[in-house]
């Protein structure tokens, strides 16, 4: 069984090779970047990024949308430093830290994304911080979603399954984000967003296990 690591020494120590990983070896990713990016409303001036990265989605992003002014998150620093270097003359706000204790503001985006990094978390956790991002949009906002998600609710109670045993193998405390993937269904997916608040969200891309979901408040 694997040993689990703690979350941003995960990322920290894959620092240089994560781009080409994200792009080559993961099914769907490098076509779901553009997708995101095509996405992004027009007229969209505010964008949130939860687990920002080294910004993969924000490079297609501001290809399309060079003065958009970004509030990024993610919880590696080394990442956040590479996110910047790429992108030295853009409006961005970085915040390294756990975007589940971040205060997002209320109806401050017009736009809010984040790409593979919800498979990590609880259908609870993630059902809290989905209300809190869905108040953080302003009326008529939308919030793109790209993640690994499974087909049936038998292969995310097997992974849920796995993570947890491991948890209490290695005595990992409650309040400690580890690497490992627990994705949910895509049906889970929406019902967490409808329940959160959105008043619609629906599928608009699905490369292999990369799905994107659409939800608009």
């Amino acid at each position: 069984m694997p040993e689990l690591e703690y979350m941003d020494a995960f990322f920290e120590k894959r620092i240089g090779d994560y781009d080409e990983h994200m792009l080559g070896d993961v099914e769907g990713c490098r076509e779901g970047y553009e997708v995101m990016a095509q996405l992004v409303p027009q007229s969209a001036k505010t964008l949130l990024d939860l687990g920002c990265g080294t910004g993969l989605e924000l490079d297609a992003i501001f290809r399309r949308l060079p003065d958009l002014a970004v509030t990024g998150i993610d919880m590696t620093q080394a990442m956040l430093d590479r996110l910047r270097e790429k992108h030295p003359g853009k409006q961005l706000r970085l915040i390294c830290g756990d975007y589940f204790k971040t205060d997002f503001g209320i109806a401050r985006f017009d736009c809010a994304v984040s790409f593979e990094t919800m498979h990590h978390f609880s259908p609870v956790d993630k059902l809290g911080l989905y209300k809190r991002l869905c108040a953080s949009l302003k009326d008529g906002g939308v919030y793109l979603e790209c993640d690994y998600m499974v087909g049936t609710q038998i292969e995310e109670d097997h992974h849920f399954a796995v993570y947890e045993k491991l948890r209490r193998e290695q005595n990992i405390p409650a309040d400690v984000f580890c690497h490992y993937d627990t994705p949910c269904t895509v049906d889970k997916q929406i019902s967490l967003l409808t329940e959160a608040g959105f008043k619609s969200v629906e599928k608009v891309f699905c490369i292999g296990n990369t799905v994107m979901l659409s939800a608009k408040k």
